[in-house]
């Protein structure tokens, strides 16, 4: 109660502030005394930095995934990294947008709602013109996309999306599904223009194009499973999981894998001339004899010497010894 002032104290106070002897600023405030933390309510904070930091790993790993696939299903080098996640409003990132954008709507399973994957025209330009056998280029004077071409991205899309679930296993067994394909921004409110989402930007170079991945995730879609997303939950463990499993499971995939073999009779060398001028019926001298053995390569790798023969029919070979093996 020391801090409450007597009725003679007001008066002495109130007096002193009419006669003009101390001024307003000179009263020590009693929320000095307090730590205040400002509150925007129109742009409150949902997404702390460990979340965010979270995510940017979480998509780290999904960047990986994405241009391994892409780069064998392109035919061609894809390079796709994480380079920022923030926290903004929907209402600003849609103001980023242009028009034409390729914007998926997907449904982020089992929690309830969308977000979107947001797709620079650029890119998409590239990706048809690859899928449909081109050298990847994308066209000078952006416009709409037609209705084929958006089939044609909605499958890549597709695809994209199922590379989703394994970064988000240790969050979310999470299953993503592409409900429809948008390229006007207009047709994309999901939500309310103040909800706060976190804003994943990637950066994808196909060949010499560069363009942007975005992934909208608003705070009500995930704010169920926002307590995880941790580093300590993410990372957090499976020490006590039987390792042997995974080792077991390896094993199996690597037995089934197939490897090329080849048995080289053998080899020779001649000039560019003598090439021309090969005709059906010359012979060429090779460097081994009829009783040589013969040297098997798995892969580019020399492993075995073997003699050749006939079994069943079709041309064989019997391994004679292991190359590099001591006895």
């Amino acid at each position: 109660m020391g801090e409450v002032l007597s009725q003679s104290e007001i008066d002495a106070l109130l007096n002193a502030l009419t006669n003009g002897d101390i001024t307003a600023t000179e009263i020590p405030k009693h929320e000095e005394l307090k730590h205040v933390k400002e509150y925007n309510f129109a742009r409150p904070s949902k997404f702390n930095k460990e979340q965010l930091r979270t995510l940017h790993i979480i998509f780290d790993n999904y960047a990986r995934l994405l241009s391994s696939y892409m780069t064998g299903y392109l035919r061609m080098s894809t390079i796709i990294e994480v380079i920022n996640s923030e926290q903004l409003t929907y209402n600003e990132f849609n103001n980023s947008l242009s028009s034409p954008e390729i914007l998926a709507i997907v449904d982020f399973s089992p929690l309830k709602g969308s977000i979107i994957l947001e797709l620079t025209a650029n890119i998409g330009y590239s990706i048809i013109d690859r899928v449909l056998g081109g050298t990847g280029k994308t066209i000078k004077k952006i416009r709409d996309f037609s209705e084929i071409e958006k089939i044609l991205i909605e499958r890549v899309v597709v695809q994209m999306l199922a590379f989703l679930e394994e970064p988000w296993e240790n969050v979310s067994a999470i299953k993503p599904r592409l409900e429809k394909i948008e390229t006007n921004s207009q047709f994309a409110q999901i939500m309310s223009p103040n909800e706060m989402i976190a804003l994943v930007t990637l950066t994808i170079k196909i060949g010499e194009i560069e363009g942007f991945i975005n992934f909208c995730l608003p705070h009500m879609v995930i704010e169920p499973i926002v307590s995880r997303l941790n580093t300590k939950f993410w990372f957090g463990d499976n020490e006590d999981e039987d390792k042997s499993f995974y080792k077991e499971q390896l094993e199996e995939q690597l037995e089934r894998t197939k490897i090329p073999i080849a048995a080289q009779v053998g080899r020779t060398s001649i000039t560019v001339s003598e090439f021309i001028n090969l005709q059906v019926g010359d012979i060429i001298t090779l460097d081994s004899y009829i009783n040589s053995d013969l040297n098997v390569m798995v892969g580019n790798l020399l492993k075995f010497n073997c003699k050749p023969g006939i079994n069943r029919g079709k041309n064989a070979i019997q391994i004679t010894s292991i190359v590099g093996r001591e006895d």
